[in-house]
């Protein structure tokens, strides 16, 4: 038994049956046949524990060294086999790169926020800085200051959301209007001031054209030589880049505000033509916002002698304007999370609002 030329005749075969095999899957039956729990090779060494201990000091050696080449032989096979597998896929099987890829879901900008970029590129055009503040205020800021008396309906719980009253007892209030930034920018002192304030206020309101929160943007200007003049130039060429027409007829009617004076509403032509607005043409006339020269009063609250500076103001209504260009018949849709009615008014965030190429 300590002959070990059977061993090479049968590591022989072995390696020719290796060689001869096609794939992977007729390899392992070889590993199985020579190695497996029946095979050759382990058969064979079931015997060395009949034999005498100068045979097995022979034949284990032997025979361990022999399960060692097999198996390296093996494994050099499966890597060659699995190679020719790789090469033979890549020379049958092509990719055509030129197909575009799946569409994946894309966000778009709100109408809101697009009409926010829509104004302030159209503000930032006539030298307008934009200016913001808190949405919680102050009764200082957003009434005392703004020229609201005691009693003035904007006070009523009714028509405005108030906090609990702090230690002091104030309660603070949701700001009903961004025109309290318009204080707070007064009360820095630097003038002339010229400036817009787009942001979200809240009134007890909730009806087709009328939501508890919604979105404003007023505007300011402070210096010594502001007139009603600069302030219908303004809103004229402001239109007329909004609605992104050349022509545009306004009338401006006598109103009250309790921070301007004189005061007006700004009235402007229009027709409809389907579910959008037109302005700039028709026999009709739609309000489209507030105005005047800001109030002595207000002035003389942020300590500015009004006998040296005077200004105007505006404020309208950004969810409205959205409306108005857009064909939105509801307000509350602005505010339902309804990925239908996003995917329909929603804009694409890599077209920014310009004038050089249109702001929608």
């Amino acid at each position: 038994m300590t002959d070990t030329s059977n061993l090479d005749t049968l590591e022989a075969e072995v390696r020719s049956q290796i060689d001869g095999a096609t794939d992977e899957a007729a390899l392992d039956a070889v590993r199985v046949s020579a190695l497996g729990k029946k095979g050759s090779v382990s058969l064979m060494m079931r015997e060395l524990g009949r034999m005498s201990p100068e045979e097995r000091q022979v034949m284990g050696p032997a025979l361990n060294g022999l399960k060692n080449r097999l198996n390296d032989a093996l494994e050099a096979r499966k890597a060659d086999l699995e190679a020719r597998a790789l090469d033979a896929a890549l020379a049958s099987e092509t990719v055509d790169i030129t197909l575009p890829v799946r569409p994946e879901p894309q966000g778009s900008l709100h109408p809101i926020t697009q009409v926010m970029e829509e104004l302030a590129v159209i503000f930032a055009d006539m030298g307008f800085e934009v200016a913001e503040g808190p949405d919680v205020e102050d009764d200082f800021h957003n009434f005392t200051a703004l020229n609201f008396p005691p009693g003035h309906p904007a006070r009523d719980t009714q028509d405005t959301f108030f906090m609990q009253p702090d230690e002091n007892g104030e309660r603070k209030v949701l700001r009903t209007h961004t025109s309290p930034v318009q204080i707070r920018t007064m009360l820095k002192g630097k003038t002339p001031i010229r400036i817009i304030v787009p942001g979200r206020v809240y009134r007890c309101d909730w009806d087709q054209t009328h939501t508890p929160m919604f979105h404003q943007v007023e505007g300011l200007v402070i210096d010594r030589e502001a007139n009603m003049g600069h302030l219908k130039g303004t809103l004229l060429d402001f239109i007329a880049a909004f609605f992104e027409t050349d022509q545009v007829e306004a009338r401006f009617r006598p109103h009250h505000f309790p921070f301007t004076e004189p005061s007006a509403e700004m009235d402007v032509r229009y027709e409809r033509v389907g579910d959008a607005v037109k302005v700039g043409s028709g026999d009709k006339w739609m309000e489209i916002l507030g105005c005047g020269m800001v109030h002595p009063n207000v002035i003389r609250n942020c300590g500015l002698d009004p006998d040296e500076f005077q200004g105007f103001a505006w404020g309208m209504g950004v969810d409205r304007l959205a409306m108005l260009k857009y064909g939105a018949p509801d307000l509350r849709d602005f505010f339902n999370s309804d990925k239908r009615w996003l995917n329909h008014y929603g804009f694409t965030p890599l077209l920014q609002a310009n004038l050089a190429t249109g702001l929608s």
